[in-house]
């Protein structure tokens, strides 16, 4: 049996690497023995203390606080690179329909999808879109021309270009600085006066411009427009389709448009606001054109056609008749901004 000594020999100590710590045996003279009540392992002390330590020194082991690092189940991906940023839905808008071939390619369109709507194409001239205003000046003009006659609305509008100083000082600097009654004197009621300030304000204020309304899709336009005061959604269409010239608006609460696909595809009843996207379906993306187009029917059957609308106060019957005078007395009047051509 081999005898084994204790306390063994002194050994030195293991050099540390990197700061990590390195455990050596206790040193102890040959004329200590172990007390049988003392545990059978020698304490553990780190390198740096002095030999001399307290038990209770010897007692602790110190350590050095270290990181951890969290390890995903899929391997290290600190080399990963980040991922790419989200990227927004790039919208195109359409090319307007006052641009090169553009009618054209509506009216090839339009005769493919619909055979009932073919026979009114070539029965009249193609439409034309021009626009003579920027689109401030076109939107103020439709706030002055709401629920009024032709003749009525066109005398305020002139005598409200004067009261700029000329068309192309109809800004909103200009119209900010004309008081409730001195637009009052040229025939602007106040409400009206208010909802002209109110599309200014936003105009000098950056929550509009004539860049931003150009650039917009027709989602975001018709949210940002029906926000200003005195104009609503068949505003909006209006605006649209003859200042901007979008080629797939389809003014469902205009009352003529609705008489023209009631006459189109022989229906018993003017078809409702909500019924007017089903109809009309298959003319995208040009149902601006198929809209204007609905105009024409319904002036081309003169007095024949009677159409019923409400002005809010009542009922009243109108024919389409000219499509001139009678619609623009409409309880919603077919807004004269670049309309048909022989409005008015």
């Amino acid at each position: 049996m081999t005898q084994l000594l204790w306390p063994p020999p002194p050994s030195s100590s293991l050099s540390a690497s990197m700061g990590e710590q390195t455990l050596s045996q206790t040193h102890t003279s040959p004329s200590s023995s172990p007390s049988p009540s003392s545990s059978t392992a020698p304490p553990i002390i780190s390198p740096s203390d002095p030999p001399s330590s307290s038990s209770s020194a010897a007692s602790k082991i110190p350590f050095r606080p270290r990181k951890i690092r969290k390890v995903s189940s899929d391997g290290d991906d600190s080399n990963k690179p980040p991922p790419p940023p989200a990227k927004l839905p790039i919208r195109y808008l359409p090319r307007p329909l006052s641009a090169d071939g553009e009618v054209a390619s509506a009216l090839r369109h339009l005769r493919a999808v619909d055979p009932h709507l073919a026979r009114i194409i070539e029965t009249h001239e193609p439409p034309v879109f021009n626009t003579p205003h920027p689109p401030f000046h076109s939107l103020a003009r439709s706030i002055l021309y709401q629920q009024l006659a032709f003749k009525a609305a066109a005398s305020i509008y002139t005598r409200f270009i004067s009261l700029c100083g000329g068309e192309d000082s109809v800004v909103p600097e200009a119209v900010l600085a004309l008081s409730p009654h001195q637009l009052r004197q040229i025939g602007v009621s106040a409400r009206k006066a208010s909802y002209l300030h109110d599309l200014a304000r936003k105009y000098h204020t950056g929550i509009l411009s004539d860049a931003s309304i150009v650039s917009m899709d027709d989602k975001s336009l018709f949210s940002m427009l029906t926000m200003v005061k005195g104009i609503g959604a068949w505003s909006v269409h209006m605006f649209m389709i003859f200042s901007l010239h979008r080629p797939d608006v389809l003014p469902v609460g205009d009352l003529g448009v609705r008489k023209g696909v009631q006459m189109l595809y022989g229906l018993e009843d003017v078809p409702r606001p909500s019924q007017m996207d089903s109809f009309c379906e298959r003319w995208k993306p040009y149902r601006s054109v198929g809209a204007w187009y609905m105009w024409r029917l319904v002036e081309s059957k003169g007095s024949t056609a009677a159409v019923t609308a409400s002005n809010g106060a009542g009922t009243q019957a109108i024919t389409s008749g000219g499509m001139g005078a009678g619609a623009l007395q409409q309880a919603q009047l077919i807004d004269p901004i670049q309309m048909l051509p022989n409005l008015g």
